[in-house]
């Protein structure tokens, strides 16, 4: 079968073929340059350092800092406690409360404020004795008090907790004590002026790359850490030995304040 076309339908033919050329080429054109600003869009600038934030958006640019300012620990936290024994209950807390309110009454009369001052435990235990081949006998009770306490003259604390110890005799145990920073207002105001600064710095450097100007402030996340002040290994068998306290000058060495900031700017 012989098909022939005349010059005008072949014409509109090519025609067209070339229209349904030229629309495929344009779409094709646009899905590529969509994903390309797409993939532009969704870049950020990867931390260096843990401290460290940046990132490029399409209205803004986010960074962050951290920044730490040293200071000398003002309180000392001491932990201690009484323990007793006797033959009943009630024998054995007269014997635990009178060597803890010695002991209590000798901490404020050395500076220690009442506010700072605190029973933080009660424990009563029963004892026994266990003879062979028979059941256990119950031989008394054990009790023990525990009391926490705030210094804030470190000049004087080796010596009030010295005080505390001798009143308390034999039945005291000290269980621990710490150092902490607790008046951090002005170390704080320190930290978060570096940080911020810190972050500007980095956002104004990111912004230059980009070939952008930084604009205002648009939001600013923070968030303080103070290190915990080291913990001292005061434990002692007896009262007696711990009254070496007295004559232990308290260093307190130094404690930072962090302070980390996450600022995110407008860009121009």
């Amino acid at each position: 079968m012989t098909i022939s076309l005349s010059p005008r339908r072949l014409f509109l033919i090519l025609l067209a073929v070339l229209s349904l050329t030229v629309v495929y080429l344009v779409g094709a054109t646009r899905s590529a340059g969509t994903q390309a600003a797409a993939s532009t869009r969704a870049v950020n600038t990867s931390p260096t350092q843990s401290s460290t934030l940046a990132g490029v958006g399409g209205t803004g640019i986010t960074v962050g800092a951290t920044a730490k300012v040293a200071g000398t620990p003002d309180t000392l936290r001491l932990d201690l406690s009484v323990a007793a024994s006797g033959t009943s209950v009630s024998a054995a807390l007269a014997k635990a409360n009178a060597s803890a309110d010695a002991v209590q009454k000798s901490l404020l009369g050395n500076g220690v404020v009442k506010k700072d001052l605190q029973t933080s435990g009660l424990n009563i235990t029963p004892t026994y004795t266990y003879p062979k081949g028979r059941p256990a006998v119950l031989t008394g009770y054990q009790v023990s008090e525990s009391v926490s306490a705030k210094l804030r003259d470190l000049g004087k604390a080796g010596d009030a907790i010295g005080k505390a110890v001798g009143a308390g005799g034999n039945a005291v145990r000290v269980n621990g004590i710490s150092l902490d920073l607790e008046d951090t207002g002005l170390l704080v105001t320190q930290a978060r002026g570096k940080a911020f600064a810190e972050a500007k710095a980095k956002a104004e450097q990111y912004a230059r790359a980009a070939g952008r100007s930084l604009g205002d402030v648009e939001s600013i996340a923070e968030s303080v850490a103070a290190n915990g002040g080291p913990q001292l290994d005061a434990s002692a068998p007896s009262g007696q030995e711990v009254k070496a306290f007295s004559n232990v000058p308290i260093q307190p060495g130094s404690q930072d304040v962090s302070v980390t900031v996450t600022v995110v700017f407008a860009m121009g």
